[in-house]
């Protein structure tokens, strides 16, 4: 009865089902908190996911290889980083692939070289978010629009939803299901 999306609908999308937005979420560039580098460019974060910036040294940051760490094809995380970060240059093969943000933040935790994106709900404070075109990545920038890598979760459903997937849309709609989704780390839809 109802489906969950964590992007916006292509338009192809959009013609077929009816999106709710319930929750919103920016996804956040991490590296190591030891990394001298606190922000990049757009373009800087997709030549090293490309794969044509290969040094710290090339962005200010330390003589060091850098460690792409990526989620899994399919995630929806990773769309959303492809989407608004890659266009269309793919994420470079050489990217070690995880299937969560608990894997990423591990990952980059264990290796001052490493970088990788998240949920910025999940970042916590053994990362260090990187600013994006000197933006902060935080709540706030991506309610004002002023962050740039953000999305919105959907609920999606086809026409329209059957009584009781109607009220479980109300209550995630409501202060009480708002408050829960900001426990998770996510910001609230209003």
């Amino acid at each position: 009865d109802i489906g969950t999306c964590s992007r916006d609908l292509a338009p192809e999308e959009a013609s077929q089902f009816t999106p709710v937005v319930i929750a919103r979420d920016g996804v956040a560039v991490v590296v190591h908190p030891d990394n001298p580098v606190n922000g990049l460019t757009l373009e800087q974060i997709r030549g090293i996911f490309g794969g044509s910036t290969k040094n710290w040294k090339e962005v200010g940051g330390a003589d060091a290889a850098i460690l792409l760490v990526t989620r899994e094809e399919g995630s929806g995380t990773r769309e959303a980083f492809v989407h608004l970060v890659m266009g269309k240059e793919p994420i470079d093969r050489r990217a070690l692939s995880q299937g969560s943000n608990g894997n990423i933040k591990t990952v980059v935790m264990g290796d001052k070289a490493a970088i990788g994106y998240m949920s910025l709900g999940q970042v916590g404070k053994e990362l260090k978010a990187l600013r994006v075109d000197n933006e902060e990545a935080t709540h706030e920038g991506v309610l004002s629009g002023k962050y740039k890598l953000a999305r919105p979760f959907l609920f999606v459903t086809k026409g329209s939803p059957k009584a009781d997937a109607q009220a479980f849309i109300d209550f995630v709609l409501s202060e009480q299901g708002q408050t829960l989704l900001e426990s998770e780390g996510l910001i609230r839809a209003k």
